[in-house]
């Protein structure tokens, strides 16, 4: 068990750019209108799970039903790519199901906007180079970021507007295009070795 400033600080921006809370602070915006209160507590502690518990047993999970790491990361790659092109073009490639104010903390909030393909990916693929502990922080750091955005969303949006929400968006979009190359490319020679 080796804390480390460096991995903790790289990974934790690592995760930031790739779960997106500043840029999906316009989803929570829509998600509030469309259904009123949203539980912060609730979504950044079952989001925080999911991605703790995928850390730890992900690659178990994956070996279990026959998919190796590289495989789910080249996939992973495939979906920040698609995410980046939403943020960056403005277009909608996800496609919204019926969800009820109750379950709306969970579903999509917690997965698959926070704890989604993405950050779980991007979970195993730290796990390669980094110490657990490290990670372990740096989800905990972005968790306690995510509630406290949750939490202010509206007063963000009014401090910021939606041109500034709009950059942000596209500023982590090509971040998160930049990671799901270096993800993709890092992977795909595993596969075909």
């Amino acid at each position: 068990m080796v804390f480390n400033l460096k991995e903790i600080f790289t990974a934790t921006m690592v995760l930031f750019a790739v779960i997106d809370i500043i840029g999906n602070v316009p989803i929570i915006i829509d998600l509030r209108a469309k259904f009123g209160h949203i539980q912060s507590e609730k979504a950044s502690i079952i989001a925080g799970l999911i991605m703790i518990s995928f850390l730890f047993l992900g690659k178990s999970i994956l070996n279990l039903i026959g998919i190796d790491v590289n495989s789910f990361a080249v996939a992973g790659a495939f979906i920040l790519f698609f995410l980046a092109l939403e943020m960056i073009l403005g277009i909608s490639l996800y496609k919204e199901e019926e969800t009820s104010a109750k379950t709306i903390s969970v579903f999509p909030l917690a997965f698959p906007l926070i704890a989604g393909p993405g950050s779980l990916t991007t979970i195993l693929s730290l796990r390669a180079e980094y110490e657990t502990v490290n990670i372990v922080i740096a989800i905990v750091i972005n968790i306690i970021f995510m509630y406290i955005v949750l939490k202010t969303s509206v007063k963000i949006e009014k401090l910021i507007g939606k041109n500034g929400i709009n950059i942000l968006r596209k500023i982590f979009g090509v971040i998160l295009l930049a990671i799901a190359v270096k993800l993709f490319a890092t992977n795909i020679q595993g596969l075909i070795n």
